[in-house]
């Protein structure tokens, strides 16, 4: 079996090809000359180990000049990941996601009000992606007039094709655009700073070992915007509409969420678990690595295939089953170790909030699985259209 993580078969279930290499290849060697681990104690190893499955190059399958982008901590190793992490934590509290979720929640009632007065939509366009994309864009300062453009050019810069060049033209145009917008914004937020993160960025500063002050620079706070940015309004989108759609598949767990909000946090959880909207991270082997019997020379890019590792036998029982009320595990679906996911408390917050007022306006609904549509991008998955109604509650 062949694993292809643009063939849009495999963004539509990759689940067996995921249980197949398990089982069969748990070191995945490709044609092309890159591998593959998929399962959860070697991706969670691996995760755990920054200098020796580098992030430097690129964390997809395919090449990216990183020497040539806005310096981004995702691109980073020790100790240039160290100093940037902790200055961007000083601006990225756990107090301000927090100071959030009135806004979030008001937010989240404006788009579902609208679509209970029209008894129902496009999930995708009218909520899950409107959603994060004004909170992320509130939390870092851009003018709401800006929003719509910046979510489109974001979007695009992830469009992929089937067959190489798998980075079509129009992704390219996109990155060049929502970087010269990021940079534009970081230069005004510099000259008339607010209470903002993008703000907040720029004045963060830190203590070196030497005792030196250090701030990050404008190409650094680009970068983090940029990232953040991006990063912020796909994982929720996709996340959300993977919930609906998971829901309606699944009558008996959402009747638990009606029945008892308090399972909606677990959910969140299992919904990360069992549709990952990120699928794998791409690393570099700094050194020969062999694992089951297959050595990965260094240099070789290595899939961590973190949508296998959710469904691994060996870590989860019955890992095929969605239960919202699986017992706590150390999951990857943020990431795991020096790259874990800086936004995953807000992206949290965020899916609470929106499925607690999803299910008071539309504790009955019906998904036109007939008429989704699925994104085909690099390593995130999930749906670009969920078109969904209002469904009467049946009485008997």
């Amino acid at each position: 079996m062949e694993l292809n993580p643009f063939s849009h078969a495999f963004h539509a279930d990759p689940y067996p090809t995921y249980r197949w290499l398990r089982d069969n290849a748990p070191v995945y060697r490709h044609p092309d000359g890159w591998y593959a681990l998929s399962r959860y104690d070697d991706v969670l190893d691996a995760s755990q180990q920054p200098l020796l499955y580098s992030s430097a190059q690129g964390t997809t399958l395919e090449t990216i000049d990183t020497a040539n982008l806005l310096p981004m901590i995702i691109f980073m190793d020790p100790p240039m990941h160290d100093r940037q992490r902790k200055l961007v934590g000083r601006a990225f509290t756990p107090r301000a996601v927090t100071d959030l979720e009135p806004f979030v929640r008001a937010t989240a009632s404006r788009f579902l009000d609208a679509l209970a007065d029209q008894g129902g939509g496009d999930f995708v366009e009218e909520f899950s992606a409107v959603l994060p994309m004004n909170v992320i864009m509130e939390l870092l300062g851009v003018p709401e007039a800006d929003r719509n453009q910046v979510r489109y050019w974001m979007d695009t810069t992830l469009d992929r094709n089937e067959e190489p060049p798998f980075i079509p033209d129009h992704a390219f145009e996109a990155m060049f655009n929502v970087s010269r917008y990021w940079s534009s914004l970081v230069a005004d937020k510099r000259a008339n700073p607010d209470q903002k993160l993008a703000s907040r960025l720029c004045e963060a500063e830190v203590i070196d070992d030497d005792g030196t002050p250090t701030r990050l620079t404008d190409d650094e706070a680009t970068g983090f915007c940029s990232l953040i940015g991006s990063a912020g309004t796909e994982t929720v989108t996709k996340l959300l509409a993977n919930a609906v759609v998971l829901f309606q598949r699944n009558p008996d767990q959402w009747q638990r969420v009606l029945d008892d909000p308090g399972t909606i946090p677990g959910a969140v959880e299992e919904i990360l678990r069992y549709w990952a909207p990120s699928q794998y991270q791409g690393r570099i082997v700094t050194e020969d690595v062999t694992l089951h019997g297959e050595t990965m020379p260094a240099g070789s890019r290595v899939l961590l295939l973190s949508g296998s590792a959710n469904r691994d036998e060996r870590a989860y029982e019955d890992p095929d089953r969605f239960d919202i009320e699986r017992p706590g595990h150390l999951a990857v679906g943020f990431g795991h170790g020096l790259h874990f996911c800086l936004g995953a408390a807000l992206a949290r917050l965020e899916a609470r909030v929106a499925l607690e007022e999803f299910s008071t306006r539309f504790p009955h609904y019906e998904v036109d699985e007939d008429n989704v549509e699925r994104v085909h991008m690099s390593n995130v998955h999930g749906f670009s259209h969920v078109p969904f109604v209002t469904q009467r509650a049946v009485t008997v």
